[in-house]
């Protein structure tokens, strides 16, 4: 049965939710975790949706050491975007909502963001909420509350698109309606589920668009 939302703004997750950079992200963790005797698997579910700096405080603590390294997986991460594609059908929804509609939230830093927005031939939108823009990353809903009112929208007037455990909690603690996309966001219930973007029809109403869901 389709799900229709009503909405007047559009907030986006970027990797897993518009970009596929799976084999980068894993690849990263993958290293270092070889390097730090850490387990492969905890470590990269963990890290989903989250930012790196939290990733890395969670499982060798904060300080210094942490931050260095932090900003140097971040780099690997800038320079690597062979393999980064758009999600099924990321393009196409995009292509279909005016600019000043929509949003990017994500735990990757500005340039990382724009660099696989890029590598994926994707639009780079109006409004960007980067990790370097908030105090606390996902699953805190500081992001999503930026993004909603920097479109000069409230919260609950807008969907967040997510693929992430932590970012599915921080689009609901914002107050907005949360779509799940992709197959490992299907276990959320509090969210609706779509297995990928090219289930979602948009359709404008006036001032406001109907989200339609198959």
């Amino acid at each position: 049965m389709a799900m229709i939302f009503n909405a007047k703004g559009f907030l986006f997750d970027m990797d897993g939710t518009l970009v596929d950079s799976t084999a980068v992200v894993e690849s990263v963790w993958r290293d270092f975790c070889a390097e730090y005797g850490l387990d492969t698997q905890a470590v990269i579910a963990y890290a989903h949706g989250r930012q790196t700096i939290d990733t890395l405080t969670h499982f060798i603590g904060a300080g210094e050491k942490t931050n260095k390294i932090a900003a140097s997986l971040e780099e690997v991460e800038i320079n690597t975007t062979e393999g980064v594609t758009e999600v099924k059908g990321a393009a196409a929804l995009l292509s279909k909502l005016p600019p000043d509609s929509w949003a990017l939230v994500t735990s990757a830093g500005r340039m990382l963001a724009e660099n696989r927005m890029k590598a994926a031939n994707l639009p780079l939108p109006i409004v960007m909420v980067c990790a370097e823009d908030v105090m606390t990353g996902k699953p805190s809903p500081e992001g999503y509350i930026k993004a909603a009112l920097a479109l000069g929208l409230e919260p609950g007037e807008c969907v967040v698109f997510e693929d992430a455990s932590a970012g599915i909690k921080a689009g609901l603690a914002s107050g907005a309606s949360v779509i799940a996309v992709q197959p490992d966001a299907l276990g959320s219930s509090e969210a609706h589920a779509v297995s990928e973007l090219s289930d979602i029809m948009v359709k404008i109403s006036g001032e406001r668009f109907n989200i339609i869901c198959g």
